[in-house]
């Protein structure tokens, strides 16, 4: 089973709001998921993000791929 560490996109139509979730890469980008590890809110000045850095590292660590954007985040978030 290939885990990938993404975004799961809520919120109303043209107000997304994105939780950060480790899901199964075959599942839809809104389907199931197998944890919620924080959230990432763009609409806010500045961006607000939230993300468990330790149970990011155990699920990386485990061999969960973490996409582009989540890259990033994580790269923002361990500054």
């Amino acid at each position: 089973m290939a885990v990938k560490i993404r975004l799961r996109r809520m919120g109303q139509k043209k107000a997304p709001f994105y939780r950060v979730v480790v899901a199964d890469s075959r599942s839809p980008r809104d389907g199931r998921c197998i944890e919620e590890i924080g959230y990432y809110n763009p609409l806010t000045e500045p961006a607000e993000i939230k993300i468990d850095l330790e149970k990011a590292t155990k699920w990386i660590n485990d061999g969960a791929q973490p996409t582009d954007v989540v890259k990033r985040l994580l790269a923002t978030v361990n500054k």
